[in-house]
This record gives C-alpha cells, structure tokens and sequence, in this order.
C-alpha cells in the first residue's frame, strides 16, 4: 500500500498522559483516567488537582512550580516515563493541555478529559452552549467580556478568584448592562456547589467561592456601550482630541486592510488608536500595535483599549520610524498620521511582510502628494473618499462636506 505521508498516532508510545478531573475527584473518574493516573510514575498538577486524586496516585508527585513557565520544561525532562498530567476539566480549554501540546507531538499524548465549567454551567443553566458567548477572564482583564455584550446574549466566562464576580459586576455596570440576570455557579461538581442569581447592580461586594464560573443574560440599558460587529463604531465611543479616523473613513480602511484570523496589525501615528482597537474587535486572535509620538495620546489609546474590550493592544510611545525597531513583523500596516516624517513609508515597506497590506490616508496636500508618488512607483490602488453630512444652513438644512480623504491601498508582492 502506498504511504500517504501520514503516521500512525497508535504505533507511537504514549508516554505522556493529561487527565481531565473536576470538583468530585475520583468519583467523576472513568475507569480510563484511574488507571492513568495510578501507573503514572510521575504525576503533575496544581494541588487542588493533587489532593483530589491523591487516593489513586502511586508515583512521585509534582506540584506546578512557580513560575508557571517552567512547567512544560519539567515535564519533558522525563520524556519517555510514565508520565500523568492533572487539569481542570477538560484539559484543552483554556488549560494546560494547549500548553503541552506545543512541546509534545500528540501521538506522544493520551488525553481524557472531563466536562468542561462551561459545559458544566450551560447544563446547570438549561443553555444550549453553542448559542453562547464564551471568554475566560482568569488571569486575563475582565474587560474582555466588553464585546460580547449584546442584548439578549448569553455569555460564560471563567474567573480567577472569588472577588472577580464583584469587580466584573461592577464593569457591566458602568457599561450600562446593570439590569442583566447576573449568576454566579460555585464550585461546580463538587460537594460545595452553589448558584446565586440576582440582577449585575445588585452584586456590590459579594465574595464568592474561589471556584466560580459567571453568566449573564445581558440586558441594555438606554445608555449601554454596545460595541456592533461591523467596522466603524461611533466616534464618540473613543475619547480623543480630534485626532481620530472618523467613521465612515475607518469602515473603509478596515475594508482595506482585510483582517484575517490570527494577524499583526501596526497602526502608525495611532491618535486615538481607533483603527488598531477595531482591527482587535474584528476577531480574538487579532494582533496589534499601535505607535503614537504623543504621551498624552498614547495614555488616551490605552484607556480606549480598555473601554473598548481589547486591553492586549500593545501600545509604543515614540515616534516613527525609530519606534518600529524591534517590533515584530506586521502582516498589515496603517499610516493615519506621520506619513511625511522622512523615513516612514519606507520603513513600514521594508517591515510588511511578503502578501501584507499597506494602507495609509492623506487629508493634507504634503500626503496627498507622497501617495501619488508611492501609488506612481509601487502600484497599488488609489481611492478619494468625499463625505457630507447634513447639517443646519440658516433656517434649513444643506450639505456639509467633510475635508476629503485620499487612499492609498498596496499588497506587498
């Protein structure tokens, strides 16, 4: 028989074995998961996960050092041992299992995971899981939870201790989503489960389980910060100087730069980092720096970022191109601001990667001038985005243009 290429996960040793366990221990223990964990020479976990399978445990224990970084080292230093991991559930969401898994092949692996706290809170909650927005904040700013706000939507997310439920209660609050049904499940499988439910404004300053996963039916206020999926969120959602691309303009710039999954976005001469938070909104994995010379600025984006649900942005003070030193290759860039600064444009080409896209706007003349140069020896695509809106002219209404802007769209061959 020819071979395809492919091997066979099944004649590889399995020396590697990442257990699933949840707040019941050994009693939620398939027959499967006992018998790993008991012929495991070595076994790892945290010492909740330890003490839950201690009765079963017949090798030398392991407690995750600290740092958590060293973890997988201390794993793969006794590669071809029997060797048990313990997780929290199931072992590939938001666990440790992704974790080994870039280290160790997974013909290496024999993974049995147990029900995830997602899956353990929809089945509580009668919610059918596919329907709901999913986020872990353990670890990770709460703000995250900011774009799944919508009316009507379902959302669970992990927390990192009992305080967290107070403090994202509060957020939905200042967002304006005070008025959703707001539960807290505690310690889920286990002897100490607990739900409570009340409205997100009523929390206040509860102290929970440690172990605790939050859901929210959310519900709007007239005021919710609402962030909609679609390029081009209102102006007024970001605080700024007037140093912003406007609406409409940014919609098309997004439009430009085509994010896809994954991607590094640099954003130079970011202003209120409008263009760079919303490449970050379009999807999770999306990647991006914003660059901005002004310090007061810069701290403007930050707080932006955060408001706006992508606290990762990574933000460089500094002005270009000196500030693109050392900063990872981008798969897309942006020029809103510093075009002319000598140096710039030619630096972001050299940066973009092969495939990327460069996208930069001109509202003055000087960079008008540098993007017909650019449009003259590179190629690329020329776009003229002329905007009006209506607005009061004497004692009626008549049309009032927007300064027009000029675009310069390139996809590096």
């Amino acid at each position: 028989m020819a071979s395809n290429g492919l091997r066979s996960s099944a004649a590889m040793e399995k020396w590697l074995a990442v257990v699933g366990i949840g707040e019941d221990g050994v009693a939620g223990l398939g027959q499967e998961a006992r018998g790993l964990i008991a012929g495991a020479a070595h076994v790892f976990g945290g010492a909740r996960h330890l003490a839950l399978a201690q009765s079963l445990i017949r090798g030398a224990v392991h407690p995750w050092p600290a740092p958590f970084d060293t973890a997988a080292r201390a794993v793969l230093e006794l590669r071809g041992q029997a060797v048990c991991v313990l997780a929290s559930g199931d072992p590939f969401l938001y666990g440790v299992g992704a974790t080994l898994s870039r280290h160790v092949p997974p013909g290496e692996m024999r993974v049995v995971p147990a029900p995830s706290a997602f899956s353990l809170a929809a089945a509580r909650l009668g919610w059918a899981l596919q329907d709901v927005g999913t986020v872990s904040l353990h670890g990770r700013p709460i703000t995250l939870i900011l774009p799944l706000l919508h009316p009507g939507r379902r959302v669970l997310a992990l927390t990192s201790d009992g305080q967290a439920p107070a403090a994202i209660a509060a957020l939905l609050t200042e967002a304006g989503f005070g008025a959703s049904d707001f539960h807290v499940l505690e310690a889920l499988g286990g002897a100490e489960e607990a739900v409570r439910a009340s409205r997100a404004d009523a929390v206040g300053d509860t102290v929970f389980h440690p172990l605790n996963v939050v859901a929210v039916m959310v519900i709007a206020g007239e005021a919710a910060r609402i962030l909609p999926r679609a390029p081009g969120l209102d102006d007024d959602l970001f605080a700024h100087d007037g140093q912003i691309t406007r609406r409409e303009v940014r919609a098309l710039t997004l439009s430009a730069l085509q994010p896809r999954c994954g991607e590094l976005l640099w954003d130079i001469g970011a202003g209120a980092g409008s263009v760079a938070i919303e490449w970050m909104l379009a999807d999770p994995s999306l990647r991006a720096v914003a660059i901005e010379e002004n310090e007061t600025r810069a701290a403007r984006i930050r707080e932006n970022a955060a408001r706006l649900g992508v606290p990762g942005l990574r933000i460089v003070t500094g002005a270009a191109p000196a500030a693109l030193d050392g900063l990872p290759q981008p798969d897309a860039v942006f020029i809103g601001g510093g075009g002319t600064d000598a140096g710039v444009v030619p630096a972001a080409i050299e940066a973009l990667r092969h495939g990327g896209r460069m996208v930069a706007n001109a509202v003055t003349l000087a960079m008008e001038m540098l993007l017909l140069d650019l449009h003259r020896r590179h190629g690329g695509e020329l776009t003229r985005i002329a905007l009006a809106r209506a607005a009061p002219l004497g004692g009626m209404t008549g049309w009032r243009p927007a300064m027009p802007v000029t675009q310069w769209r390139w996809v590096k061959p």
